[in-house]
């Protein structure tokens, strides 16, 4: 019996998961170049498929408006496979997303230190962060999200790393779920 080939269309989605400012748009956007794949942020589709910036459907509807969203981004609007996928940093809120995330595709869980993350997403349009004391603020969600976060999948801290070192790490563990999934 012939074996069929794979093609990038039949592979795995490879979804980054991870708090918010870990790196999951920049390094996703290297991946897919890499991999010469349709690169999809979460966020961005969100966006494009409501016509609404995330910061309005936040200040507008709240936050649980915006979660059944990223359901239905993630149960409707992702591709099926063929993807590099970054998700929001808070997706893994919802119950259930984790298992609905892992159905799509090898999960990459992106970590970094408070520090770092408050550094990288400083000065940026972070409707959680849009409080007096921002860093308190992710030390704060990190803490109540590290359970669903190391629940995720395969961890990967971004500290101190730069997106060619982390892409090669990423890849090398996303080849290896691949492989671990054929088998």
């Amino acid at each position: 019996m012939k074996q069929e080939r794979e093609t990038p269309s039949t592979q795995p989605n490879l979804i980054l998961t991870g708090f918010m400012g870990t790196g999951k748009s920049s390094v996703g956007r290297l991946l897919a170049r890499r991999l010469k794949r349709p690169f999809v942020d979460t966020d961005k589709e969100i966006e494009k498929r409501v016509r609404r910036k995330i910061k309005d459907i936040f200040a507008e509807e709240g936050e649980a408006a915006f979660r059944a969203l990223e359901r239905r981004c993630v149960e409707e609007w992702l591709p099926d496979a063929g993807a590099v996928i970054a998700t929001g940093g808070g997706i893994l809120t919802s119950p259930g997303m984790s298992e609905a995330l892992r159905s799509r595709g090898v999960v990459v869980t992106l970590f970094a230190s408070p520090e770092t993350i408050f550094a990288r997403t400083r000065g940026g349009s972070r409707p959680l962060l849009e409080t007096e004391d921002p860093l308190a603020k992710i030390r704060a969600l990190l803490a109540a999200r590290e359970r669903d976060y190391l629940n995720a999948g395969i961890g990967v801290l971004t500290d101190g790393r730069t997106m060619p070192e982390l892409a090669a790490g990423i890849l090398r563990i996303y080849r290896r779920a691949c492989r671990a999934r054929r088998a």
